[in-house]
């Protein structure tokens, strides 16, 4: 797949998800806010019912007092007379209906009187008897008449005592605010808002004369609704009603929990797709590494084995076995493009090694410093041929480990091996091979004085192919396994590998890390 396909790919998932992300929390925003205006229009519709019910107590306070107080003139002082027995007392009742906000009913009771006196029938003609009846239709129309009125005028005095000393009183003398607390649970029970809410009747001089619990000094405007108690009062004298929701947000945002999960899946699938191009450019540039590889080792396999061939054919010359000097120079050709063939292809096995991902290892108990000291004495001839000196320094007390000893044998001889193919040639290489315990383990080092690596690059080294950049010069043949095979050696062996630059990046110092027996 080319890279332009794989940034093609990547472009039309980040709109899509950009696209749902958008969408989700459009739509989260929209829910919030219709869930919001919901609750206030459900606040204010349920304030205006309690400011209502208010005005109702009030109303029905007067009334009660003006009844009860006009009724009284009615009533007899003492006992009737003779007189008074002649006359018949008309007494009518109605009944004033008020309807509280809980459903309940209470009656008003009035009482409208008229008299007349009693005439015998015996002693009354028919003419006389008709005329009767008459006026005693007419009677009956007359006392209607003053019953209306006197309910009229009644109804009047009412509307005029509320109008002319309600506004007057105390806030505190007009409502019970213990009804006012159980009227605002029940209103809000009743509109679908079992919430907790703390409330504050404000005086007209703006002071707190009541509140029913602790209000943030600085609460958010929108958590708290206003209403005037008695809104018919005039603006100078008005009274106010302050209803606090502590747990309005969160009654709010639980509308919207099921958008978690939702938000949960689209971040699993944002981290999931970015892994999967992660993943995908990685394997692109590992497959890109890999022909190159390939290609080079071809090409490394190639002049190897062309100048065997070509050093076989010359020794069918019998001219040149007659020369003892020709035919050992053949055969040291031969020799080390032999050696050179061999380290190609264990190459190509450290590569077949990273593909079946475990080595197969074969442990055994060896003794560290003996292994690091008959590696050294076998390389230091090595660092001889290029004028250089090595020094071992086996400091470790103990160093019995349980290792594969042909794989560590080669770890070491490959940090060795780049020590001398990395070296400055204008300064004598010096190469140093330690060992030392520490925290309950062993310690192998091996440093050198080369041209070092870069801070940058200090971890990347161990990567598969990777190769410390050097711009257009190529002096040092490989492939960029040498080191991802040490550290995949050690840590097979339960180890750990890094590498540190020297002072002024001169040098080169890696640090092997290895489990001793008893631990």
């Amino acid at each position: 797949m080319r890279k332009s396909t794989i940034w093609l790919l990547a472009l039309v998932m980040a709109f899509a998800f950009t696209g749902l992300l958008y969408l989700q929390i459009n739509y989260v925003s929209i829910l919030l806010k219709a869930r919001s205006e919901q609750f206030n229009e459900t606040v204010k519709r349920s304030l205006h019912q309690v400011s209502k019910n208010l005005e109702l107590d009030e109303t029905r306070k007067y009334l009660e007092e003006d009844v009860s107080r006009d009724q009284s003139s009615f009533m007899y002082q003492n006992a009737p007379d003779v007189q008074s027995l002649g006359q018949v007392i008309n007494q009518e009742k109605y009944q004033l209906q008020i309807t509280e906000s809980n459903g309940a009913v209470q009656h008003i009771e009035l009482h409208s009187f008229s008299s007349q006196k009693i005439k015998p029938l015996s002693s009354l003609s028919g003419r006389e008897s008709s005329n009767s009846i008459v006026n005693t239709s007419k009677d009956l129309q007359r006392t209607l008449k003053r019953r209306y009125q006197y309910q009229g005028g009644l109804i009047e005095e009412v509307i005029l005592n509320i109008l002319s000393t309600a506004s007057l009183k105390p806030i505190e003398e007009r409502i019970d605010f213990k009804k006012l607390n159980n009227y605002l649970k029940t209103e809000f029970i009743n509109n679908g808002l079992n919430l907790p809410f703390v409330f504050s009747v404000i005086n007209k001089d703006g002071n707190t004369v009541y509140q029913s619990g602790e209000i943030p000094k600085d609460p958010i405007a929108s958590d708290i609704f206003t209403r005037a108690l008695f809104p018919n009062d005039p603006p100078s004298k008005l009274n106010y009603l302050k209803v606090y929701f502590p747990t309005k947000g969160d009654y709010i945002s639980s509308s919207v929990t099921f958008i978690v999960p939702s938000v949960i899946f689209s971040l699993l699938l944002l981290v999931t797709f970015i892994f999967t191009i992660y993943i995908v450019f990685r394997q692109k540039k590992l497959s890109e590494m890999k022909n190159d590889f390939i290609n080079n080792m071809t090409h490394e396999l190639k002049t190897p084995v062309s100048t065997i061939s070509l050093a076989a054919q010359m020794l069918k010359d019998t001219d040149i076995t007659k020369s003892p000097d020709v035919f050992k120079h053949i055969s040291g050709v031969i020799n080390d493009e032999t050696k050179r063939l061999g380290f190609l292809v264990e190459k190509v096995l450290q590569m077949s090694l990273f593909e079946r991902q475990k080595a197969a290892l074969k442990l055994k108990e060896i003794d560290a410093n003996d292994l690091v000291a008959n590696i050294a004495n076998t390389f230091i001839l090595k660092v001889e041929k290029y004028g250089g000196t090595m020094d071992i320094d086996l400091q470790a007390t103990e160093s019995d480990i349980y290792v594969d000893e042909m794989h560590i044998t080669n770890v070491l001889f490959n940090l060795m091996d780049n020590a001398v193919k990395y070296r400055r040639p204008e300064v004598p290489l010096t190469l140093m091979a330690r060992t030392w315990n520490e925290g309950g383990k062993l310690l192998i080092s091996v440093e050198d004085n080369g041209i070092g690596i870069k801070k940058e690059y200090l971890k990347k080294v161990f990567d598969r192919f990777f190769r410390v950049p050097t711009g257009n010069v190529h002096d040092v043949k490989g492939f960029g396994l040498g080191l991802a095979y040490v550290r995949k050696i050690i840590e097979d062996h339960k180890g750990t590998i890094r590498a540190e630059s020297g002072p002024g990046n001169i040098g080169t110092k890696f640090i092997i890390t290895l489990p001793l027996i008893k631990s």
